[in-house]
């Protein structure tokens, strides 16, 4: 009898309670709360090598922790702990949306094992602080340039289904998720969706309209589904032709983050703004420049009115007379598709 107990405990749904004693719960079709992508990762710093100090992570959290409830992390890493450990230990007011990074790389199978088992893992330890786990981030997209099987994905979630009691899902791109004859959507919890209008060279006059016309495209799909918005975001800066010109700049992402808030509000979607901090291990192009802050943790347009105190100095986003870098110089962009547009 105790044994059959303890696996009904096991499987009994999680409640997360967030800091303000409301509970998160994204298997329902609401909105939970400012949200937002975090990685940590700073100057000299690059995952699966050397990762932010737990000091660091707790200088960014107590930064996030006054304007969001949830935030997503993307690897089941040593960088996700410190994150759990560090809400935890400080009682910081945040809960997670905690990532498997998958790839179908060749060799990649044993890191992808390695992902799944400490997810489950981390899931498991910290459920007071794991609101979601998500497996896999645009590893289904035709795009991707770690894309794996779809099947390949549908196990591995059944898989971590059966292991913790939060909700699973998938992240991916809106030309995944309306792609036909998909077979991913029976088996998460809820749908994660990606929607970048900057990729499908719009710009800021049709940003919100694009998102919420993605949105809807995948809505009429699966009308029964819960479906959140796992990334979107507007880039200060854009380097190369994926964009429309000068598609990025600090008062086009201040106008969008409020615009995709509002209607994330209004209409009951989760929204996961990309991304808190900008990310220099990704380069000094277009992918290096999506923060709401900068890399040294000061506060462009868009957050200066919630964060007077970290006004910054200098400016926190290039300008574009500035000489070619990043994607110009030869850099990757994102492979995005054009079927982000509406």
């Amino acid at each position: 009898m105790k044994h059959a107990l303890a696996v009904l405990l096991l499987l009994a749904p999680a409640v997360v309670w967030s800091a303000d004693g409301s509970t998160i719960d994204l298997t329902r079709q609401q909105w939970s709360g400012n949200a937002i992508c975090y990685s940590g990762y700073r100057s000299g710093q690059r995952p699966n090598q050397i990762f932010p100090s737990q000091a660091q992570v707790l200088e960014d959290l107590r930064i996030l922790e006054r304007n969001w409830k949830l935030i997503r992390v993307y690897g089941s890493d040593q960088h996700s702990r410190d994150v759990l450990e560090v809400i935890r230990k400080n009682g910081i007011g945040l809960r997670v949306m905690v990532g498997m990074w998958m790839s179908g790389k060749p060799g990649e199978q044993a890191v992808n094992e390695k992902q799944v088992a400490y997810g489950i893992q981390l899931a498991r330890e910290f459920p007071e602080i794991v609101a979601a786990v998500n497996v896999g981030n645009e590893a289904l997209v035709s795009w991707s340039d770690h894309r794996m099987e779809e099947a390949e994905i549908v196990a591995y979630v059944d898989r971590v289904k059966k292991a913790v009691k939060c909700p699973v899902t998938v992240a991916d791109d809106v030309l995944y998720w309306t792609k036909p004859g998909n077979k991913l959507v029976d088996h998460v919890d809820f749908i994660t969706l990606h929607t970048y209008p900057i990729w499908g060279k719009q710009d800021i006059e049709n940003g919100l309209s694009t998102t919420v016309a993605n949105y809807e495209k995948v809505r009429a799909l699966y009308p029964a589904k819960t479906i959140h918005l796992g990334e979107v975001g507007w880039a200060t800066y854009t380097v190369g032709e994926q964009h429309a010109p000068r598609a990025g700049s600090e008062e086009k992402s201040k106008r969008y983050y409020g615009e995709i808030n509002a209607w994330a509000r209004s209409n009951g979607v989760t929204a996961f703004i990309f991304e808190a901090f900008d990310e220099p291990w990704k380069g000094q192009g277009t992918e290096g420049h999506w923060g709401l802050f900068s890399e040294d943790r000061k506060a462009k347009l868009v957050m200066r009115d919630l964060y007077p105190d970290l006004a910054p100095s200098k400016p926190t986003s290039p300008a574009y007379d500035a000489p070619a870098t990043g994607e110009a110089a030869g850099e990757p962009g994102r492979p995005k598709a054009s079927g982000e547009k509406p």
